[in-house]
């Protein structure tokens, strides 16, 4: 590999580690500003009805997963957790040979790994943006689950267009 590109390689892996780090950091300093500063359930509002929305903080927690899916095994749930950021990582630092892959995989892995602090830190995950939309309330999520989904979302629409790609190829 020329010295360029190792060089160039090396400065983008450490830009995805130091932004990894700032973004784990900002999650877990709201998470600590949450805990230290509002009782559970406790609610600041943010805005009420803009457009039909309302956004607020508010400290809730959550033992499970998603929409506090399988909050009756939080032992068993860890477990998985961590074997799954385990295989991801593994996956993304020995395996991963598409270099746009690696800012969705960065945000995966940033959003679990704080979500699994928390439970270590807290004894759950602790959650606090909660929107109302239209006056369905959403689940209370935190940073960590956004940083999740952004990844998981980015790699759907990579995986999407890249289908459409080789189908357009294959049709000319």
């Amino acid at each position: 590999m020329p010295r360029k590109v190792r060089k160039r390689d090396d400065l983008v892996r450490r830009l995805l580690l130091f932004s990894a780090v700032a973004l784990f950091l900002f999650d877990a300093s709201t998470k600590y500003w949450i805990v230290e500063n509002l009782p559970l359930f406790g609610t600041i509002p943010v805005f009420q009805n803009f457009f039909g929305v309302d956004f607020s903080i508010s400290h809730a927690r959550n033992l499970g997963g998603a929409w506090s899916l399988f909050s009756s095994y939080p032992i068993a749930l860890l477990l998985v957790r961590v074997g799954i950021i385990l295989a991801l990582a593994a996956y993304v630092f020995f395996f991963n040979k598409e270099r746009k892959r690696e800012i969705p995989f960065m945000l995966i892995l940033t959003g679990a790994l704080g979500n699994i602090i928390d439970f270590f830190l807290y004894g759950s995950v602790v959650d606090m943006l909660h929107f109302v939309l239209w006056g369905y309330s959403y689940p209370v999520f935190n940073l960590a689950d956004t940083f999740i989904f952004l990844g998981v979302a980015t790699l759907i629409i990579q995986g999407i267009t890249e289908k459409l790609n080789k189908r357009k190829r294959h049709e000319t």
